[in-house]
């Protein structure tokens, strides 16, 4: 054995670290944001893994000289240190109690490109999908793309050695990279790359540290070059184990090669020069049909000679998933016959080149073992909707309703693709042998053009009989993979959860050299140390466990039917996958506003469900540890905006505002004097306004509200920002209706129009609109005489009692009407989902309130799907921009709307704005008013100052329409859909309200 080499680093007994000193240092030292707080090290004391450890602090650094600084300060302290991306890993990789750096709030800057070498230097916190937007004026792109690219960052990316269905054509990240710069514990910092004979020697004869690493770098090959070539799989898909295979004169001596998916175990990686590909325009997709996901796999030698740039495959079951979530609806209908998939995806120059090469390969499938039912699909949003049906894989597999909890684990293995069918027929038999394969059992998805398998396994991660039946699942698979010449990971890296079974596929003596070389950069093993070398054990630092033991409250006011009633499941609901760390201003995402705007992990809904699952205490000595009385819960959940975006846009279907109004209503249980002023005051705003209604004082209290001087008394005696105030309507739509009466044939039946508190009291002209609307379709409108509440703004502030009692009394008063099969119209989307949403939740056994639930509609629901026959009246020439409110893009959808619109001849364009930033009482709260300007800014509000005057601006939720009357500076006032298309009757007849 050679000498001159380090001795493996094996796991050391871990130093004390003096957190105080440490934490002061940080602070003096560090030019970024130094966070040693509760709620943020819970944040941040898990990824998207099986695994968690609480770190010791986050450091998110303002520049790379911060993360160095940060680093230095870590080392004269003996504080180990964790570099992280996204966040997203699935093995565990990026949580370790260690002192994190998050790279993605600031260190994301584009800093040159040359598009004629086609390279660019980063920084490592840029969002893939940003960096390429960045890139598109080049026709240049970064190649590897994950299915996480709207979130994933590019450090991450080379943490893990990424891959994605792009690497069909573009390989893994380790392809793709010219060059990096890095900095070791020690602090020895350098650029790396290929290396020649010439510039080794230089960099030998400075003498300096680098010059000892390159040596022993140089020896470590020279000693294990044999077993590398022997050891390493010769597949597309092997990123399991150290790149040593990048350190072979074949491969340049490639010391960033080496580097890459290295897991933040070696080194930190302050930027990065990435090697581009050009972007090919022209795409078609074809979609083969087979009869078992095992026969796809046997097909995929036989496509690859036509050199796809993308060979997807997935099964019955992930499409049977998504339908149960209600994912990616229409997608699904453009796949072929069959139980399984493949996803077969060609570019070109030309769409004539693109469609040429794909009619080559149907006509040799044609005539071989391998013919399918085929689906040719060319237009490019029918494409992009069925790549939304393959990335949506890991959510569409986790919390299934009625089955158990999914896990990762073994979710990404990979084989020579010429073995993938054989490969699945041995998985699906250890799947059987281990209990977990069923008619409901896990689906089979992945890259298939590369042989990557991806999967997530109902493992009990719950018992110690489960969590050992686990282990020996994890150790069984692995000799499978390796008996197929195969790689334990494939895409999403070793970390812990495969890190203690990389001797069964590489062998002693390479694991070893694995040792050396963590020895070499890491001889302290301070760089995020248990993962990859010297591990933690793959059942150890369980995020749940046998002894997982949460205090799951009692008394709760939401019953949580979607999760057993358990307020610890639904805490527990997130699966780390950070969707809700949108950074695009485009995508149709409403999730996560705040996020958006701050870009702060405890701002995006996967940050709050950690501190909320924190703060039920299933681990001894967890950050959180005062309950619902915990501060740093409620000020992670204060900037969350309650627009249920997640509800919907969340791949776990996480519901953070129905979590903030529990929490609400617990942590100011019997303290009602700690609550803000502004909780009083908007939350009974509808008593408040009723009374305004009532005695006749809306001249009077819209002038107060409006009287320079008087307004800003009124906002602080009022406990909210100051701001404009909405303006009480003189006449309510209640007495109007009392005077007015039903009219009209009534042959289609009697609709009841809900009165909510916005269209009643200060916005009745749009009910009126609504009920000429209902007439004119032929419906009687009838209308509740008594003041009745849907008790939206007491749940939304967390006075949940009151709002049980207050949606109970309205539940009682509409009953005679529900159960005669009436259907209640609602015009305003949040007091709509109400009925439509939260009060299942409170009251999932009241069966008027299921009835409630079935028969509430919106007007464009009433007008489409209960009007057959009906004919809009004409908005042929009317051009109109559309601001969805997040509740109805959450919960209600806008198809029925956009059906309507079609009908009725309008140009309507839906704006990808997400959250106008109002989000009900959000906006008026003290000390949000920067952060919902903020969120209108981000689109919203650019969009409509480059919309004509002319041009109408569709806005049903009153929340918008308040947002977009203050802040645009166009002039722009939103319209109701009712008021829209009782404007076009008026046009037509002449006629004026009535």
């Amino acid at each position: 054995m050679t000498t001159d080499l380090p001795d493996p680093v094996v796991r050391p007994v871990t130093p004390e670290v003096d957190v105080t000193a440490l934490e002061s240092a940080l602070r003096a030292r560090v030019a970024g944001e130094v966070r040693f707080d509760a709620g943020s090290r819970a944040a941040y004391s898990t990824d998207a893994s099986n695994f968690r450890q609480v770190p010791i602090g986050v450091v998110v650094p303002r520049t790379p000289e911060d993360a160095v600084q940060a680093i230095a300060v870590a080392r004269e302290h003996g504080a180990p240190v964790l570099s992280r991306g996204g966040g997203t890993s699935l093995a565990g990789q990026c949580t370790n109690t260690a002192v994190v750096l998050d790279w993605s709030k600031y260190c994301h800057q584009v800093e040159s490109v040359d598009a004629e070498a086609r390279t660019c230097v980063v920084q490592p916190g840029i969002v893939l999908d940003d960096l390429n937007r960045h890139l598109a004026p080049t026709g240049l792109r970064f190649g590897p793309e994950p299915a996480t690219h709207m979130n994933c960052t590019i450090g991450g990316m080379i943490g893990n050695n990424s891959c994605g269905a792009t690497a069909q054509r573009t390989g893994k990240v380790v392809d793709n990279i010219a060059a990096l710069e890095v900095l070791c514990y020690d602090g020895t910092r350098f650029w790396c790359g290929e290396t020649g004979d010439e510039e080794y020697h230089r960099i030998e004869h400075r003498g300096d540290r680098r010059a000892e690493i390159y040596r022993q770098l140089r020896r470590l090959r020279d000693r294990y070059a044999d077993e590398i070539r022997a050891r390493f799989p010769d597949i597309p898909r092997r990123v399991s184990g150290y790149n040593l295979d990048s350190l072979l004169p074949e491969h340049g001596f490639d010391v960033a090669g080496l580097l890459v998916g290295s897991e933040s175990t070696l080194v930190t990686v302050l930027r990065a020069k990435l090697e581009l590909v050009p972007v090919l325009e022209h795409r078609t997709l074809v979609v083969l049909g087979y009869s078992s996901v095992d026969k796809a796999a046997d097909a995929v030698p036989a496509i690859l000679p036509h050199e796809p740039v993308a060979l997807e495959g997935l099964d019955s079951k992930l499409i049977r998933d998504e339908q149960i979530k209600h994912l990616n609806p229409e997608a699904l209908t453009q796949l072929p016959r069959g139980r399984a998939f493949l996803m077969v995806q060609f570019a070109a120059k030309s769409p004539d080149e693109a469609d040429a090469q794909a009619h080559t390969m149907l006509d040799e499938l044609r005539d071989s073992d391998h013919h399918a039912d085929v689906a040719f699909l060319d237009d490019p949003d029918r494409e992009k909707e069925l790549w939304r049906v393959r990335e949506a894989g890991l959510g569409a597999t986790a919390h299934l309703p009625g089955r158990p909890d999914t896990f990762e684990g073994w979710e990404d293995s990979a084989v020579a693709p010429d073995r993938l069918g054989d490969y699945l027929r041995r998985l699906s038999a250890l799947y059987a042998e281990f209990g977990y394969a069923s008619d409901t059992g896990p689906s089979l998805y992945g890259h298939f053009g590369q042989g990557c398998v991806h999967t997530r396994i109902p493992f009990d991660l719950y018992s110690a009989g489960g969590v050992a039946t686990y282990r020996k699942f994890m150790e069984r698979a692995a000799d499978v993979v390796s008996e197929f010449g195969g790689s334990l990971s494939g895409e999403h890296g070793d970390g812990q959860s495969r890190g203690e079974l990389l001797p069964r596929m590489f062998g002693v003596d390479v694991v070893r050299a694995f040792g050396q070389l963590k020895a070499i950069f890491d001889p302290g093993d301070r760089m995020n140390p248990g993962k990859v070398v010297a591990p933690h054990p793959l059942d150890a630092d369980l995020r749940l466990g046998s002894d997982w033991s949460p205090a799951d409250p009692q008394g709760l006011y939401f019953r949580f039917p979607h999760d057993g009633g358990s307020f610890a499941e639904a805490a527990n609901r997130c699966v780390g996958v950070g969707r809700c760390r949108q950074h695009a201003t485009s995508g149709g995402q409403v999730m996560c506003p705040s996020y958006q705007v701050t870009g702060e992990e405890e701002h995006s809904t996967r940050g709050r469900a950690r501190l909320l699952f924190e703060m039920l205490g299933g681990h001894a000595g967890g950050p959180i540890t005062d309950g619902w009385r915990s501060s740093e819960v409620r000020e992670a959940l204060d900037l969350c905006l309650a627009c249920k975006g997640c509800k919907t846009d969340c791949p776990a279907n996480v519901d953070m505002a129905t979590y903030k109004a529990e929490f609400l209503a617990h942590h100011y249980r019997h303290r009602p004097w700690e609550r803000p002023r502004s909780d009083l005051t908007m939350g009974w705003l509808p008593l408040i306004a009723q009374a305004v209604s009532r005695t006749r004082l809306a001249p009077v209290v819209n002038a107060l509200t409006h009287t320079p001087g008087l307004a800003r008394l009124a906002t602080s005696a009022a406990g909210v920002e100051h701001r404009e105030l909405p303006r009480f309507a003189h006449q309510s739509l209640q007495q109007w209706y009392a005077r007015r009466g039903p009219r009209g044939s009534g042959a289609r039946g009697t609709v009841l129009l809900w009165p909510d508190t916005f269209t009643n009291l200060f916005h009745p002209h749009i009910g009126r609109a609504a009920v000429e609307l209902a007439e004119d379709a032929g419906w009687r409108v009838e209308m509740p005489r008594r003041a009745l509440c849907c008790g939206l703004t007491w749940i939304s502030t967390g006075q949940l009692a009151t709002a049980k009692r207050v949606l109970r009394r309205t539940v009682r008063a509409l009953a005679p009407h529900l159960r005669q099969g009436g259907l209640v119209l609602g015009l305003e989307p949040s007091c709509t989902t109400v009925f439509r949403g939260d009060a299942p939740e409170l009251f999932p056994g009241d069966h008027d309130v299921r009835r409630l639930r079935g028969q509430t509609v919106t007007l464009a629901e009433l007008l489409t799907q209960h009007s057959p026959g009906y004919r809009p009246p004409s908005l042929t020439g009317t051009e109109a921009v559309a601001q969805v409110h997040c509740h109805q893009h959450a919960v209600l959808g806008w198809d029925a709307d956009e059906e309507l619109l079609r009908r009725a001849g309008a140009r309507v364009r839906r704006l990808d704005s997400g959250c106008c930033g109002l989000a009900g009482n959000f906006g008026f709260e003290r000390g949000h008013l920067e952060v919902s300007e903020a969120c209108a800014e981000r689109v919203l509000l650019p969009a409509l100052r480059e919309t004509g005057p002319g041009t109408a601006v569709l806005a049903d939720g009153f929340s918008c329409r308040t947002q977009i009357h203050e802040f645009d500076s166009g002039g722009h006032e939103g319209v109701h859909l009712a008021e829209l298309l009782a404007t076009a009757i008026r046009r037509g007849t002449g006629a004026p309200v009535r």
